[in-house]
C-alpha cells in the first residue's frame, strides 16, 4: 500500500519547494564549515550504527527490539546541535539517533543492544533505553507516549531552578493520540512550562498510515492548548535547525511551551521484526530515498557550498563505518551482567547502604 499525501502534506511540501533557502537562517549562517561537517559526519555515523547493529541482529547476536533511525537522521542531528547546556532531551524507543546526536559514545551504545555489562544502561535496558545523564539526555522510552508527561517534568524542573533552558520531549505521530500527551500539553500550557513538543511524523504508527489513525494536522492540536506550533520538513538539517532554534528561544526566553512537527521517514519496519511488505510499497520507500535521502542532500549541499569535497566524504564515511565495526568488536568482547547484578541500579538505598533512612526489606528473597 502506497503512502498517499494528505492535501495539508501537498500544500506543505509545495511551500517548501518555494520556500526559503534555510541555508541562510541566522542559526545556520554562523555556522563554520567545521560546524557543518559534524552535521554531517553525526548524521552519517548514525546511519552506519544503525546499519551495523542491524547486521548483528541479523547474526543473532542482539535480540529483543531493535528500532532503527535510518531516514530520519536529519531529525535528531538537527535538534540536538541546537542544545546548550541547560538543555535537555527525552525521546521514545526509536533513540539511537538522540543518543548520537548528544554526543554519547558508540561503544556503551552497541554494548547496550548486546545486551553486555558495559553498555550505557549496565546491559539491562537494550535498544529502547539508552540514557546518560550527564549529557542531559533521559531516555528511551518503550511505552508510547509515556515520556511526554517526564519531558514536562524535566521543563518543571528548570523553571524551578531559575534555569534558562528548554526540554525537548520527542514522539512519534502514533503518541500523539495517547491520553498522556494531552494531558501533559494542558499542564505544561497551563504552568507555562520550557518544553518544545517534537512529534517525529514518519507517516506510520507502526503498521498504520497516519491517515488511517489521526484526524487533522498533528501539530495544531497544540492551539487547543494555547501553545504555538510549527510543521518543516524532516530531510533537511538546515530546515530543522532554523524551525527549531524559534520554538527553543520561545521556551528559554518566555517558559512557553510549544509543539513541532517535523515530516521525516524510516527507510525500515517499525522494527526489525516488521515485515514492512504489507502496508507500503518498496517504490514509496525507493521514491523517498531517491528525493529526499537527509544525508545525500545535505552532502550534495555541503560539495555545492565547496564545504567538502567528495574525497573529504568518503573519508568521512569510511571513518564512520569503522567506528561502528569498532563498537561491534568491543561489544562481543564484553561481558554479560552477572546474576547478582539483577538487584542493583534498582533502589539508591540498596547500592549505597551507608546513606540508607529506611527500615524494612528492598527485595522479596
Amino acid at each position: 500500500m502506497t503512502k498517499k499525501p494528505t492535501s495539508q502534506e501537498s500544500s506543505r511540501a509545495s511551500a517548501r519547494e518555494c520556500g526559503p533557502d534555510h541555508a541562510k537562517a541566522p542559526v545556520n549562517a554562523r555556522l563554520t564549515k567545521e560546524e557543518k561537517i559534524e552535521l554531517l559526519r553525526k548524521m552519517v555515523r548514525i546511519r552506519r550504527f544503525e546499519e551495523r547493529s542491524l547486521r548483528a541482529y541479523q547474526s543473532k547476536k542482539i535480540g529483543g527490539f531493535l528500532h532503527l533511525y535510518i531516514g530520519q537522521e536529519a531529525v535528531a542531528v538537527g535538534c540536538c546541535s541546537l542544545m546548550g547546556k541547560d538543555d535537555h532531551v527525552i525521546t521514545a524507543y526509536r533513540d539511537h539517533g538522540h543518543a548520537i546526536g548528544v554526543g554519547m559514545d558508540t561503544k556503551p551504545l552497541m554494548a547496550e543492544l548486546y545486551g553486555k555489562a558495559t553498555g550505557c544502561s549496565k546491559g539491562k535496558g537494550g535498544s529502547m533505553h539508552y540514557f546518560d545523564p550527564s549529557r542531559n539526555f533521559w531516555g528511551g522510552h518503550g511505552i508510547v507516549g509515556g515520556q511526554i508527561p517526564l519531558g514536562v517534568g524535566l521543563a518543571y524542573g528548570l523553571k524551578y531552578k531559575g534555569l534558562k533552558g528548554a526540554a525537548m520531549a520527542f514522539m512519534g505521530d502514533g503518541a500523539v493520540n495517547q491520553g498522556a500527551v494531552h494531558e501533559a500539553y494542558n499542564l505544561a500550557s497551563l504552568w507555562n512550562l520550557p518544553v518544545v513538543f517534537v512529534i517525529e511524523n514518519n507517516g506510520y504508527s507502526m503498521g498504520t498510515s497516519q491517515a488511517r489513525s489521526s484526524a487533522g494536522e498533528l501539530a495544531q492540536r497544540a492551539a487547543g492548548y494555547d501553545m504555538q506550533w510549527g510543521q518543516c520538513g524532516g530531510h533537511d538539517v538546515y530546515e530543522v535547525r532554523a524551525m527549531m532554534d524559534k520554538f527553543l528561544t520561545l521556551a528559554r526566553d518566555t517558559h512557553r511551551p510549544s509543539t513541532v512537527e517535523i515530516d521525516t521517514y524510516r527507510y525500515r519496519g517499525h522494527s526489525v521484526a516488521d515485515p514492512d511488505n504489507t502496508y507500503r510499497s518498496k517504490t514509496e520507500i525507493e521514491e523517498y530515498r531517491r528525493t529526499k535521502d537527509p544525508i545525500q542532500l545535505f552532502q550534495d549541499r555541503l560539495i555545492a557550498e565547496k564545504v567538502i569535497d567528495q574525497a573529504g566524504f568518503d573519508k568521512l564515511d569510511a571513518e564512520a563505518r569503522a567506528e561502528a565495526d569498532l563498537a561491534a568488536d568491543f561489544s562481543e568482547a564484553s561481558p554479560f551482567p552477572t546474576p547478582d547484578d539483577i538487584q542493583k541500579d534498582v533502589y539508591w538505598e540498596s547500592d549505597h547502604p551507608s546513606e540508607r533512612a529506611s527500615r524494612g526489606r528492598l527485595f522479596f528473597d
